[in-house]
């Protein structure tokens, strides 16, 4: 199941003009000799055991990872420019048609997963100073669009990105994106609103998304983010974030506020958007202790909207059950990090995390005043020596439970993940 995506076609013109300009040596000089190049292997189990009542008791597949990175420098000169290719592959290890479905591998419409699947694509940039322009495949790590890493191959976006730091402590960013290449998906598509329990009309597609904002350093201790995002004809979103160090005693208290507001956007074809989401989450961090306390709020008569197969960075980022991002939803969570660097175990870190919601409404499923909640324990080790030096190794472990009517998209379950990842220097 090989693809050479849209964007790898768009740019492919790009490509050879590049090529042609590193026929002069001066041109070339930057763009080859700060190149580099790595090669991720990512190996990946994942497992979830449902435990309701539900006809499909399992989603259980293995897989293999392969993501080639190869980026230039720039080209000398007030402007410089540059070509980056980008190469995945997914390989099964392990998967049938009663199990498939864990988003590690693409599905096809018996419920077989693909032996394999791939893609290739190209970034072209340019540099100004201190801004920086990207077009085709690109990255999103922006609040609203957290392009998660916890599947076997990471999700791009096709469009433009401008980077800018011209200000001292402010990062400025600004994008056109159009199309999204899912994580396990080999073509760009048409982006969507996310939609379980039916919270919109997840079929409505929009043409684009546009956004603009920012990250400024106020001092070594304080960072604000304000970020604003129109998802044409689907949603608009504006984001607030305030993160602060304090050194308490022998320790740092840390302060991380954020906030969403959510209204719909055009002709509105997902329904009805109307949301405010708000949470604080306040830690003491001491040697190598870390504990936390949050809580989140969801107000209005949605949930909070962002696009599927991403991840909002909110309070509930990096659950594995649930994105607790329901209607009405009052999230409390607790989180215990524990970094063995403080008793000599270099590179060992573990994590005791629980969430729990209340006060949800489903209104597809006409069920309000329900819950959920989930445990979650990860521990993770990075060979620090040796022949496997920088091999890390995590496994995740999930309980979840709610108490939502049948026919709901999170289920009781009980879900675990065993990842190894080792990243190779090419040049």
């Amino acid at each position: 199941m090989h693809t050479l995506n849209q964007g790898a076609l768009r740019l492919f013109p790009l490509s050879c003009i590049a090529l042609c300009l590193l026929s002069t040596p001066v041109w070339a000089q930057g763009f080859i000799e700060d190149s580099h190049a790595t090669l991720t292997l990512r190996n990946y189990y994942m497992d979830r055991d449902y435990k309701d009542d539900g006809v499909k008791t399992a989603a259980r597949e293995w897989a293999q990872g392969f993501i080639a990175n190869m980026e230039s420098g720039f080209t000398e000169g007030t402007v410089g420019f540059g070509l980056d290719v980008r190469g995945l592959l997914g390989v099964k290890l392990d998967s049938s048609p009663d199990r498939s479905g864990t988003e590690l591998l693409p599905v096809n419409s018996d419920k077989q997963a693909a032996d394999e699947y791939s893609r290739l694509a190209f970034t072209g940039k340019l540099r100004f100073s201190q801004t920086t322009l990207k077009t085709g495949d690109v990255s999103i790590f922006l609040p609203f669009a957290f392009a998660s890493p916890s599947r076997l191959l990471p999700q791009t976006f096709r469009g433009t990105t401008v980077s800018s730091k011209e200000i001292d402590g402010l990062t400025f960013n600004t994008g056109y994106i159009d199309a999204i290449n899912k994580r396990d998906s080999t073509n760009y598509q048409a982006m969507t609103i996310a939609s379980p329990n039916g919270r919109f009309k997840g079929s409505a597609e929009t043409s684009h998304l546009a956004y603009g904002g920012g990250d400024y350093q106020v001092n070594k201790n304080l960072s604000v983010r304000a970020y604003h995002v129109e998802v044409a004809d689907l949603y608009k979103q504006s984001t607030l974030a305030l993160l602060h160090d304090l050194p308490l005693g022998d320790g740092v208290l840390t302060t991380d506020l954020r906030s969403f507001f959510s209204d719909e956007a055009g002709s509105a074809k997902a329904g009805k958007v109307d949301n405010i989401n708000a949470s604080a989450l306040l830690g003491y961090r001491l040697g190598g202790h870390r504990l936390s306390v949050g809580y989140m709020h969801s107000s209005g008569d949605t949930a909070t909207p962002y696009i599927s197969g991403t991840e909002l960075m909110g309070m509930s980022e990096m659950t594995m059950s649930s994105d607790f991002l329901n209607a009405k939803e009052r999230t409390w969570q607790a989180i215990y990090d524990y970094d063995f660097t403080a008793v000599g175990v270099v590179g060992l870190k573990g994590r005791l995390r629980y969430v729990r919601g209340d006060n949800i409404e489903l209104a597809s499923l006409n069920a309000d005043d329900r819950k959920e909640r989930e445990f979650q324990m990860e521990l993770g080790y990075v060979i620090q020596s040796g022949p496997l030096k920088n091999l890390g190794l995590l496994a995740r472990k999930s309980i979840y439970r709610n108490d939502f009517p049948a026919g709901a998209a999170f289920r009781d379950e009980n879900q675990t993940r065993f990842l190894a990842i080792y990243t190779l220097p090419i040049w």
